[in-house]
């Protein structure tokens, strides 16, 4: 995974520049892989039309490298965060009028969740570590995670766990996700690094860590910890979801870190977990093809229902069960996306598609049909 993230930053110093050169115009013109918008995707009650066009923002003025992640806030404000440093935070309306942005520290900014304290929102930003130095060449470095106001101002920060004795000397710290329980405990998923979920409290103290690759049961590892996410469906039951990315599942876990069971994704590779209402949604950032192999430009997003069973893949193909086993599923044979690496539900059910890796283009908008 990180010689693919590795290879694609080194790539993308060329594509920037000749994106920086490029006259002002929607960024969809630059999806050159992507079908016309008159097609409906999805299957059975989750289907959908795609808008390229509906971020309104310039190649020029809102440089954009990848869409991480993209969260709304209590206004009902879309926020994105990338890791472009002229404007690592990009807030827009539900019509994709771009409000406001800001953001210039964060050239691995990767993953983005909010929080309500008080009846205020705050958000947690991770940089992954992973980014272009001026010359274009790539470096990894130690991740971190950022709590801040709405705009930017910094609360607190979570840095390397190695300062404070939990991690041995050559464990790298690249965290890639957090998450928020209802008691305002977070959750970093060190998805680029160890592959631990490192529980801290509200200020950010820490509580314990789990997952990892070393653990006698395999069940209880975690193979690229992409994503964290707290599953409050079960108001009574809360539980975390935690992305295994390279295995091809989520790992369900207790909110103190105990195993309970996993939910098989086969030739998915899925990005974080996103609840809502009754229905898990979730960015497939890599599939594989006929043969079993993964490739690349191979993304959707794969809807679950209640029982965790797929009901819908917006540009992959239908969902195939056979004695209740979910088979392997393949990009739609005329794929709308290239890599999707998170989603934002709106109250509409309208669905926003942020993509690593995609010509540089800005979030897609599913609307349900």
């Amino acid at each position: 995974m990180e010689k693919s993230r590795r290879n694609f930053i080194k790539n993308s110093a060329i594509a920037s520049a000749l994106v920086a050169t490029a006259p002002a115009k929607s960024f969809a013109i630059l999806h050159k892989d992507m079908k016309s918008d008159d097609q409906t995707i999805g299957q059975g009650g989750f289907t959908y039309k795609a808008d390229k066009n509906w971020a309104k923002i310039s190649v020029n003025s809102n440089p954009l490298a990848n869409c991480h992640e993209m969260v709304q806030d209590s206004k009902g404000r879309l926020i994105m965060l990338g890791d472009h440093t002229n404007n690592n935070i990009l807030i827009f309306d539900k019509s994709g009028k771009l409000l406001d942005y800001w953001g210039t520290s964060l050239p691995g900014g990767h993953g983005l969740s909010i929080s309500k304290e008080g009846g205020e929102d705050f958000l947690l930003l991770t940089d992954c570590g992973w980014a272009l130095d001026r010359t274009g060449a790539n470096y990894g470095q130690s991740g971190q995670v950022l709590k801040t106001t709405l705009d930017g101002k910094l609360i607190f920060a979570i840095g390397h766990p190695r300062t404070i004795g939990i991690y041995k000397d050559d464990e790298p710290f690249k965290p890639t996700e957090t998450a928020v329980a209802p008691n305002g405990d977070i959750y970093v998923a060190d998805g680029y690094g160890s592959d631990y979920i490192i529980q801290y409290n509200s200020k950010g103290q820490y509580i314990r860590h789990f997952g990892g690759h070393h653990n006698a049961n395999k069940d209880h590892n975690l193979v690229n910890a992409h994503g964290v996410s707290v599953d409050t469906r079960d108001k009574n039951n809360p539980t975390l979801i935690c992305t295994s990315r390279e295995e091809n599942c989520f790992k369900i876990f207790t909110l103190d870190g105990k195993f309970i069971k996993k939910i098989d994704m086969p030739g998915m590779y899925v990005c974080r977990a996103v609840i809502n209402d009754s229905n898990i949604y979730a960015g497939v950032c890599w599939s594989k093809n006929a043969e079993g192999k993964r490739f690349d430009y191979s993304g959707f997003v794969t809807v679950l229902d209640a029982d965790n069973k797929v009901v819908s893949n917006p540009g992959g193909a239908a969902p195939v069960y056979k004695n209740g086993v979910l088979q392997q599923t393949l990009q739609a044979s005329n794929p709308i996306f290239q890599h999707g690496h998170d989603v934002c539900v709106d109250e509409d059910k309208n669905v926003y598609v942020c993509q690593w890796n995609a010509y540089h283009t800005a979030p897609v908008k599913l609307t349900r049909v």
